[in-house]
């Protein structure tokens, strides 16, 4: 009975304050008129995308109480307001998400302050009933409980009223889908101008220098043979040798193990050869019903954890790593943690920003946990289906 009424004290204190945010509502709606005529006066234009900015701060104080309590984030989807004040006041003025924010304030003044007073209907009568009768009930409370059902329709219409318009969450996901093409144009871009590099450094040169002695050969056959066997035998090293640089450029684009043993071996094989101790941990991937992820993922799967450990033994100080695989219902989930110095930076040249965009390509997700002084945490999601 005494943890019930706990629970009941803490669910009023959030009527509490969700009365004294329907209060505040009232202020602001008596404000609205004058924020309409001081838009219209040269003086106070900038009035109107300030009390917009206000209004999204309530609403998203509003937002995060319901998603406490219920467990259940509200998304926000708003127009930015920047730029000069002509451009700030239209945007206030168009964005959805504003009528709706609006919407809720005004429906609030009725529901805020509504729950409040039924709360308070219900505290008498819960202490006269449970209290009497909490023998006879084995100390189970029935009146209390209504206190929930109250925070429980709080938090469900305050989510339903600023919950993003459909049109607005679409907006947002072609902002999305546009950066996302933008960044995989740029790695697209990066990983052509690092082959051409390979190629032009290395596996090009050898060639070059094959042709070269090949020529001369040619030429000093009749009269030396022996020398030309020499430049021969210096061909063929060198044509073994652009052959390497080849499949080293090639191993670049698809790795050809990934083909050979899968993501799972191709990972190991990289622990193996990292220089660092790597424990690498499976999850739903080597079963003998587990399907493959397609190919890019794996690619991609292959690329972050060979990019992270590099720079893991290059940059964290750290000697040892941890690497998981995991499938996810629609992911693969890739995990590299490190107990190095911390402190990753993706503007820092560390390649965390090429990972990005090699993630982004395929609408994944990456988030980066580097606190200085360690660990670092490197989590991706890639979508696949399975």
């Amino acid at each position: 009975m005494h943890e019930a009424m706990g629970g009941a004290l803490r669910t009023t204190y959030r009527l509490t304050v969700a009365a004294g945010l329907s209060l505040g509502s009232y202020v602001f709606v008596a404000l609205i008129p004058a924020v309409v005529v001081l838009t219209g006066t040269v003086v106070g234009a900038g009035t109107m995308p300030e009390a917009v900015l206000a209004l999204r701060r309530l609403a998203g104080f509003k937002r995060r109480q319901a998603a406490d309590w219920s467990g259940t984030e509200i998304p926000e989807a708003y127009v930015p307001l920047t730029g000069p004040l002509g451009e700030r006041i239209r945007a206030a003025l168009t964005d959805p998400q504003t009528r709706r924010d609006l919407r809720w304030l005004f429906v609030h003044l009725g529901y805020g302050l509504g729950l409040f007073i039924v709360a308070l209907v219900v505290w008498p009568i819960a202490l006269l009933v449970d209290g009497a009768w909490s023998g006879l009930l084995g100390n189970r409370p029935v009146v209390l409980p209504l206190l929930d059902r109250l925070a429980d329709l709080d938090a469900a219409w305050s989510r339903t009223l600023l919950a993003p318009a459909p049109n607005a969450r679409l907006a947002e996901r072609v902002a999305a889908l546009t950066a996302t093409r933008a960044d995989a144009i740029a790695a697209h871009g990066a990983e052509l101008r690092r082959i051409e590099r390979d190629l032009h450094d290395g596996a090009q040169a050898r060639l070059v220098a094959l042709s070269m002695r090949v020529g001369l050969a040619r030429r000093q056959y009749d009269r030396d043979p022996e020398g030309a066997r020499r430049l021969l035998d210096a061909a063929q090293d060198q044509a073994e040798q652009a052959l390497a640089e080849l499949r080293q450029v090639v191993r670049g684009i698809y790795p050809p193990i990934l083909t050979d043993r899968g993501l799972v071996g191709a990972v190991r094989a990289l622990a193996a050869s990292s220089g660092l101790t790597v424990t690498v941990e499976v999850d739903g991937l080597t079963g003998p019903d587990d399907p493959r992820p397609p190919a890019a993922v794996e690619a991609a799967g292959y690329f972050v954890v060979a990019e992270t450990l590099t720079n893991v033994a290059r940059h964290s100080g750290a000697t040892r790593a941890e690497v998981r695989l995991s499938r996810a219902p629609r992911a693969l989930r890739v995990v590299v943690r490190d107990e190095g110095r911390g402190g990753a930076d993706e503007a820092g040249g560390s390649g965390l920003l090429g990972i990005r965009r090699r993630v982004a390509a395929l609408d994944g997700a990456m988030t980066v946990t580097s606190p200085v002084g360690g660990p670092t945490t490197i989590e991706v999601e890639l979508p696949c289906v399975w």
